[in-house]
């Protein structure tokens, strides 16, 4: 049997191996496009607060502590009622009993006796009547304020029209940009919410309510909303 020279066996084999082979496409370019972050801001007056009060009592025994906070309680519990809050919108949201360390015995920080306290957090609606029911409540008895947060009855609403606000914040940015790169803005492609929030914004002045009660500055709400847009660019 004859062969074939080295030779053209090399030959045949770089022929077939071209003939199998397929060009290779350059990697496609990145679309270019513009990123942008919006932001929307909503302030409006408040609708209703939310305080958190208690009572705390300290006594010789866990039973006269817890006594006395119960009968406290009680009165502060019956008078707002009086006040004009239902029952429906006070709800208990801590309650405890321990020793009490806050009476240094013979020059050292040991307990003498035992403290019981008791809070609540209470939902107004008439913010007229805020400073009239928290003075009411003291003096029942209610001796600890943990702090007062104003709120929206709405709050979905506004939040709806602050993120509308975002977006058009972030629709202007991205104009601005194309403008003073001096390219075309193209199309949305993505669309993401970065988050937001809302708290009181206080107001330089106290007013004091109607009727004499603890001065109240409601302020206002302010419910924000951020967006993340990005765009093409033509």
């Amino acid at each position: 049997m004859k062969h074939a020279p080295l030779a053209a066996l090399v030959l045949m084999a770089g022929l077939a191996t071209a003939a199998t082979a397929q060009p290779v496409d350059p990697a496609p370019a990145p679309p270019r496009s513009i990123t942008v972050i919006g932001e929307g801001h909503v302030r409006a007056v408040p609708e209703l607060a939310r305080v958190r009060l208690g009572v705390s009592e300290t006594a010789d025994t866990a039973r006269a502590a817890l006594d006395a906070m119960n009968a406290a309680m009680g009165r502060v519990l019956a008078r707002i009622e009086e006040a004009g809050i239902a029952p429906e919108n006070v709800q208990t949201g801590q309650l405890s009993l321990g020793r009490d360390y806050a009476r240094p015995r013979d020059g050292a920080r040991e307990p003498e006796g035992f403290v019981a306290s008791t809070m609540v957090e209470m939902r107004v609606t008439d913010l007229d009547s805020l400073g009239a029911v928290l003075d009411a409540a003291v003096g029942e008895g209610a001796n600890r304020l943990e702090g007062i947060e104003f709120a929206l009855a709405d709050r979905a609403g506004a939040h709806d029209e602050a993120r509308r606000a975002a977006v058009a914040d972030a629709r202007a940015r991205a104009e601005l940009y194309a403008e003073a790169a001096g390219v075309k803005l193209g199309p949305l492609l993505s669309l993401s919410e970065s988050g937001g929030g809302h708290g009181p914004r206080p107001m330089m002045e106290m007013r004091m309510a109607a009727d004499g009660g603890v001065p109240i500055a409601q302020g206002e709400v302010e419910i924000s909303a951020g967006v993340s847009l990005v765009y093409g660019i033509e």
